[in-house]
C-alpha cells in the first residue's frame, strides 16, 4: 500500500502543474484582452476629441461668416437708401427731381 500511495502522489503533481499553467495562461489571455479593450477606449476618446476640435473651429468660422453677412446686409441697406440714391443721381449724373406741377398721372384703373 505504501507504494501505491507514493505513485498516486507522483501522478497528482503533474496534474496540479498543468492546471496551474492553464490558469496562468488564462490570466494572461484576460490581461491581453483587457489591454486591447483599454487601447480601443483610448483610441475612441482621441477620435472624439479631434472631432470636437474640428467642430469648435467650424463653429467659430460660422460665427465669423454670420457677422460678415450681417455687415454686408447693413452696407447694402445703407447704399440702397433712397436719399443717398437721389443725391448720387444729382451729383454724378446731373439728374434733377421732377417738378410735381408738370408731372401728369394716368389712371389705369378704368380700363
Amino acid at each position: 500500500m505504501a507504494v501505491a500511495v507514493a505513485r498516486s502522489r507522483g501522478r497528482a503533481r503533474p496534474k496540479r502543474r498543468a492546471a496551474a499553467q492553464r490558469r496562468t495562461a488564462g490570466g494572461a489571455v484576460w490581461i491581453v484582452l483587457m489591454g486591447i479593450l483599454l487601447a480601443g477606449v483610448v483610441a475612441l476618446n482621441v477620435a472624439v476629441l479631434r472631432l470636437n476640435l474640428q467642430f469648435d473651429e467650424l463653429a467659430r468660422e460660422r460665427d465669423k461668416l454670420r457677422a460678415e453677412s450681417a455687415e454686408l446686409a447693413s452696407q447694402l441697406a445703407t447704399r440702397s437708401a433712397s436719399a443717398r440714391t437721389s443725391s448720387l443721381a444729382r451729383l454724378r449724373l446731373g439728374y434733377q427731381p421732377a417738378d410735381p406741377a408738370t408731372t401728369t398721372y394716368l389712371d389705369l384703373g378704368n380700363r
